[in-house]
């Protein structure tokens, strides 16, 4: 039983290779964050293990249910920050990492017919650890199955990439995600709709923020957080920017998820701007976006757009993320806190 949903074009082709057993040893999953690519490695993990097999997976067996509480001697998952020992840095897959987790599945599967090792956020490994990995999908061991995943294919190497069979998983329609949450999460059809557009039709975050209350409240947070600093002068504006760079050296995706919002809001200022109003992610703000766009022109908003565009791609550069943010503060448009 696969607990995935929206992804039948990926589950199909699964599905006949897996009964053929010719499914392939290396997979890499790509996809927007919360879209469900560790739910797909794990339901494939199972596939490989289930004792009903082969074919999809029972949910229910003994192999099924371990793998699914994490508690399977065989399946491994790596993330930056984590590794299997927590011992690499915070935002990168190291080579240690890599190298102790290839020892293990060198050796005979302990409990299951096959060791799957679930790397995720496969383009945060170190370039010792990358090529590393190279090595093994290489020359595969028996038994073994190895799973990638990424938010980004195009960071992954190409070497790395053309070792895999690559899967792409695709958001859901706004119709099957406000179903699947109204029928079977109990939301109201009004939260389901809000959480569409947030979760931009990645069905895991919308679960989350609905199970989560917390969720919503840290938006709503940061938003409000976003509105003081637009409106705000110079000094508060760099506090603001030291306190992002500070969160950018502790926790980098926590940051760019901040910077994300930023950009999701300006999309918004835009598409009014645009006459677009039925495409807005934060509809939930829809009067304040309109005060604010009455006061920007289409070419200053487009400008500010870019520029946070080029903030994210030199944060990802490795640029002095204080320096990269002031330049950022400095080049907010003086009418966007003028409402």
């Amino acid at each position: 039983m696969w607990t995935i949903f929206g992804q039948d074009h990926l589950l199909k082709r699964l599905e006949i290779s897996l009964r053929q057993q010719r499914q392939s040893h290396a997979y890499l999953l790509t996809g927007p964050p919360h879209v469900g690519k560790m739910a797909l490695a794990i339901n494939l993990a199972q596939a490989v293990n289930c004792l009903e097999g082969p074919g999809a997976p029972c949910g229910s067996c003994n192999q099924c249910t371990r793998i699914a509480q994490r508690h399977h001697a065989d399946i491994r998952i790596l993330f930056p920050g984590q590794g299997e020992e927590g011992r690499s840095p915070r935002t990168v897959i190291g080579i240690n990492d890599i190298k102790e987790t290839l020892r293990r599945v060198n050796l005979k599967p302990y409990e299951g017919s096959t060791s799957v090792v679930i790397i995720d956020g496969a383009e945060s490994m170190s370039d010792d650890a990358a090529n590393a990995m190279l090595k093994t999908l290489e020359e595969p061991p028996p038994q073994v199955m190895f799973i990638l995943l990424t938010a980004d294919e195009g960071a992954v190497l190409p070497t790395i990439r053309s070792r895999c069979q690559s899967m792409t998983l695709v958001p859901l329609a706004k119709d099957a995600m406000v179903e699947q949450l109204v029928t079977g999460h109990q939301a109201t059809p009004e939260q389901a709709e809000l959480l569409y557009r947030l979760s931009r039709g990645c069905l895991g975050w919308a679960i989350g923020a609905l199970n989560d209350p917390q969720v919503l409240e840290q938006r709503q947070a940061d938003l409000e957080k976003l509105q003081e600093t637009l409106g705000a002068g110079l000094e508060t504006r760099f506090t603001y920017a030291n306190e992002v760079a500070s969160l950018f050296g502790s926790d980098r995706e926590a940051a760019k998820d901040l910077l994300a919002l930023w950009l999701r809001w300006w999309r918004d200022l835009l598409l009014i701007k645009e006459g677009a109003e039925e495409f807005l992610h934060n509809s939930d703000q829809a009067d304040a976006l309109k005060g604010q766009a009455s006061g920007l022109s289409t070419a200053e908003i487009m400008q500010f757009i870019n520029r946070l565009m080029q903030t994210l791609s030199n944060l990802d550069s490795n640029v002095s993320p204080r320096l990269a943010m002031e330049v950022l503060m400095l080049n907010i448009p003086i009418e966007a806190g003028q409402v």
